[in-house]
């Protein structure tokens, strides 16, 4: 069995963004070599998501309405007890939960094995900072 470990770097500017990552994702399926197998998708850190989805603006734009309708940014520390350590990013913590931390997708004869529709997307929820994204995969 192979294994193969990628690692991508995003540095989002805005608080909150979607970043299509399939093509990405494809390549290092490309280069590990792997026909037949598991592609594991992980954000890296605790305020940052991995999902799959539509690549659909409309899509996206209702996802961050409803985000922030469930978690509202506010800096204070009323607002989240987490806030009370210094952070700001009580709501970003609460938006990664939901979203998700990883997907795993089949790779069948060298390929990606998507559904109709899907891509993988990077969610950043407290963005203006360096955060890693893992790729790995495993397979024959």
């Amino acid at each position: 069995m192979k294994s193969y470990t990628e690692y991508l770097t995003f540095h989002i500017p805005q608080r909150m963004a979607f970043v299509n990552i399939t093509p990405q994702v494809e390549a290092a399926v490309q280069r590990s070599g792997v026909k037949e197998g598991l592609c594991l998708v992980n954000a890296m850190h605790i305020t940052a998501s991995v999902f799959i989805n539509d690549d659909e603006p409309g899509l996206h734009e209702d996802f961050k309405r409803w985000l922030e309708k469930l978690a509202p940014y506010d800096p204070s520390p009323t607002a989240y007890h987490h806030n009370r350590t210094g952070e700001d990013n009580g709501d970003a913590h609460h938006k990664r939960q939901i979203m998700g931390r990883e997907v795993v997708v089949a790779i069948t004869n060298g390929r990606l094995d998507f559904g109709p529709w899907e891509q993988i997307f990077y969610g950043e929820f407290d963005g203006q900072r360096p955060k890693r994204v893992l790729i790995k995969i495993i397979g024959e």
